[in-house]
């Protein structure tokens, strides 16, 4: 089974691997259902979705009707005024046919003015925090990608006590000196305050190129070899309290899963091998990437 670790400071042991249903976003329901299968099979007991995963949150539906109280259950709106969050909560309520979730979190907070719209007067912020006092969420977290994201959330801590933080962690983007100092600081502020810190593109290879024949299931393409995607998984949770959210690329999901079981902690020298053997390369460059 997947190792439970607190999940900050909400009560709630969840696996350290969190399913990533965006990975469900363009499936028909029956490859979601077995997608699911393999999530409780493995005994996953926390899911994270989003507004803008296609059909995910639908996708969703048939296993949560049946297993909701097993899971912590995460989405995450775009919207930044407090009307326009507060109707995609709703939304998504009834979309996944439940009356509320544990953690709803705002989906990549990074541009500045519209940090400043959600964090204003009649902004997101304000919305969330009053849908969790009527009950349709216990947590409120924020989410982002790109560089430019571990300085937003230092902000984003400094104005709102969010519960939960997510950002981009592997190896390679690890050589960045001013993305790790950032994604340093954010880890010790979270340690300090018991938030819970959320890691994506654990297995990310490089962005796709216009070559590249293998099937396109996620935005960028990810680590195939088995050995070196192990380790990459492995070099996530080696670092306690960090959580891994699995690849919107299901068809990695077993592989992840079966590495988070198994194996030691990597060391650099074999990280680094595996980057140069791999042809691993940032995803993120501080521009174009920063709003997926």
């Amino acid at each position: 089974m997947i190792e439970r670790a607190a999940f900050g400071r909400t009560g709630h042991d969840s696996t350290r691997v969190i399913f990533g249903a965006a990975a469900l976003g363009r499936m028909i329901q029956d490859r979601a259902d077995a997608t699911l299968a393999v999530v409780a099979d493995f005994g996953l007991n926390h899911i994270d979705t989003a507004a803008a995963y296609g059909d995910a949150e639908l996708r969703l539906a048939p296993f949560l009707a049946s297993h909701r109280a097993d899971v912590f259950l995460a989405t995450k709106t775009g919207d930044r005024t407090g009307d326009g969050a507060r109707a995609s909560l709703e939304r998504s309520l009834e979309r996944m046919g439940v009356d509320s979730v544990d953690l709803i979190q705002l989906h990549n907070l990074v541009e500045e003015d519209e940090w400043a719209t959600a964090h204003g007067p009649g902004g997101a912020v304000e919305a969330l925090a009053r849908a969790r006092d009527e009950g349709l969420t216990r947590f409120i977290g924020v989410t982002g990608h790109g560089l430019r994201i571990a300085r937003m959330h230092l902000r984003s801590l400094e104005r709102f006590d969010f519960d939960s933080v997510l950002f981009p962690y592997n190896f390679v983007l690890g050589r960045n000196e001013a993305y790790r100092s950032d994604v340093e600081e954010l880890i010790a502020v979270c340690a300090d305050r018991h938030v819970a810190t959320q890691t994506i593109k654990s297995i990310a290879r490089r962005r796709w190129r216009d070559d590249d024949s293998a099937p396109r299931y996620s935005w960028y393409a990810p680590v195939t070899e088995a050995d070196a995607l192990g380790r990459a998984v492995r070099y996530v949770l080696g670092r306690p309290g960090l959580f891994l959210l699995s690849s919107s690329d299901a068809t990695r999901l077993p592989a992840i899963l079966a590495a988070a079981q198994n194996g030691p902690t990597p060391t650099d020298d074999e990280l680094a091998a595996d980057a140069a053997a791999e042809g691993m390369e940032p995803l993120f460059d501080g521009g174009e990437l920063e709003r997926i």
